[in-house]
């Protein structure tokens, strides 16, 4: 008899949104990526991963998480501190336990961000412990 896989606990089409008011400390010149006191590309990274995790979040099974594997960005704009960005992520493919999402940071109708999400369903204990062992 052939094994099944096991049959993930998300679908595609999973979306959510998180927003961030930029302030001095998410500016390049905070987070060490830069020089001028604009929004850092760390912060628009951080800020995209953010909505992934938010996208799963509702049906993640107990003692799972999900971690980053991959990332693609395209950091188009700058943002001025006080102005207000939105990430949006969109489960876009599911195999197996890996989750390919489409993301975009916006501010207002302006694309600052947009690219891809890899992340990998995996046991959180599990994980923990092959980190601490590895270091």
């Amino acid at each position: 008899m052939q094994e099944q896989p096991e049959q993930s606990p998300f679908t595609p089409g999973l979306t959510a949104r998180v927003e961030l008011s930029v302030t001095d400390a998410d500016t390049a010149q905070a987070v060490g990526s830069g020089d001028v006191p604009v929004l850092g590309t760390p912060r628009v990274l951080a800020l995209a991963e953010a909505a992934t995790v938010a996208a799963t979040a509702i049906r993640m099974p107990p003692d799972s998480t999900t971690v980053g594997v991959r990332v693609e960005l395209e950091h188009r704009a700058a943002t001025p501190v006080g102005r207000t960005v939105v990430a949006g992520a969109r489960l876009a493919k599911v195999d197996g336990r890996r989750l390919l999402f489409e993301v975009t940071v916006t501010d207002g109708d302006e694309v600052v961000a947009e690219g891809r999400i890899e992340r990998v369903l995996v046991d959180r204990r599990r994980f923990v412990e092959r980190a601490s062992r590895s270091s």
